[in-house]
């Protein structure tokens, strides 16, 4: 996982400021003082994609990480099937789990439709298979 952070002066001048940011994967563009925040896909060192899977971003509040959550169980069935009570990644039974375990569902699935792991900054792309016992993360190509 990357750890390294970067920030990149993308224009400077009396009327604009635009400073990028980006620790891992999330990447945070200042303008003027106002910040936005966007996913980053990480590539690696001969310029591939390398695997990721979508999880949690800890540093968000748990009111955006339940409205992410209950959005991403609305986009279809499969989505949080493996965290109903009585599957395989039920346990634990943390806000925190199923909902990495649904962003990376969701995002596994769409991706190639051009879905992000961002989910309204709950969740972040991370390079180290999340999977636990019989919880398996998907991941497709």
């Amino acid at each position: 996982m990357y750890k390294r952070l970067y920030n990149i002066h993308l224009r400077e001048n009396p009327l604009v400021i635009a400073k990028m940011s980006f620790l891992s994967t999330t990447v945070s563009v200042s303008i003027q003082g106002q910040v936005y925040s966007m996913a980053a896909h990480m590539l690696s060192a001969d310029g591939e994609l390398g695997q990721q899977w979508c999880i949690v971003d800890r540093q968000a509040s748990n009111e955006t990480i339940q409205g992410a959550l209950n959005w991403a169980c609305s986009q279809g069935d499969d989505i949080c099937l493996n965290i109903q009570e009585g599957k395989p990644c039920y346990l634990p039974n943390t806000l925190e789990d199923h909902a990495s375990y649904a962003f990376n569902s969701y995002y596994q699935k769409f991706k190639s439709q051009g879905a992000t792991c961002y989910f309204n900054g709950a969740a972040m792309a991370n390079e180290e298979d999340p999977s636990y016992g019989s919880c398996k993360y998907e991941i497709l190509p």
